[in-house]
């Protein structure tokens, strides 16, 4: 194990056994250092638990690499005949679609946010398609945006919302 604190909260709990070593009571290290009595309670449990070494944080090892660096470099070739050759409707590969095939080709999961970042480092953009209607009429459409949109943002429909006036009881009970 290391010998000196590498983060704060190492150094934080090294310093509280010392001071427990020096007659400190566990209530008055938890305001010393701003936490909760239970925090302490916790810390020193360890310590009667793993020993003197107890300030060390606990190793998180990370979970296996998922994908080798061969199946990485397979990942485009595989790709590359497009979406609907794994029986996509429309050609474009979104980060969802990546991660079926992934998991069809590899048996590995991914979530879809890793695998943006996965086809990043491969130098892949990942596409959104564009779902449009089929009943669509571009035609139609650019006719209303230029000839119909700005006339109806020009006009000034909008009426003058009431002066708050208005609506003061002393006014209304003055009246009349």
């Amino acid at each position: 194990m290391h010998a000196l604190p590498q983060d704060w909260q190492e150094a934080r709990r090294k310093r509280a056994f010392e001071l427990q070593a020096q007659g400190w009571q566990q209530r008055a290290i938890a305001r010393a250092f701003g936490v909760s009595d239970a925090a302490v309670s916790q810390w020193m449990a360890a310590r009667r638990e793993r020993g003197t070494e107890a300030w060390h944080a606990k190793r998180h090892p990370s979970g296996p690499v998922k994908l080798t660096s061969i199946q990485l470099g397979l990942l485009p070739e595989l790709l590359s005949p497009g979406a609907e050759a794994y029986g996509f409707r429309g050609n474009v590969w979104t980060c969802a679609r990546v991660a079926a095939v992934m998991w069809v080709e590899f048996g590995v999961a991914y979530h879809k946010a890793h695998v943006s970042r996965l086809l990043k480092a491969l130098s892949w953009t990942p596409q959104l398609p564009i779902e449009r209607a089929a009943q669509r009429n571009e035609a139609a459409i650019e006719q209303w945006r230029v000839q119909v949109w700005p006339e109806l943002k020009n006009r000034h429909v909008w009426k003058a919302a009431p002066s708050s006036l208005w609506m003061n009881r002393a006014f209304i009970c003055c009246q009349g």
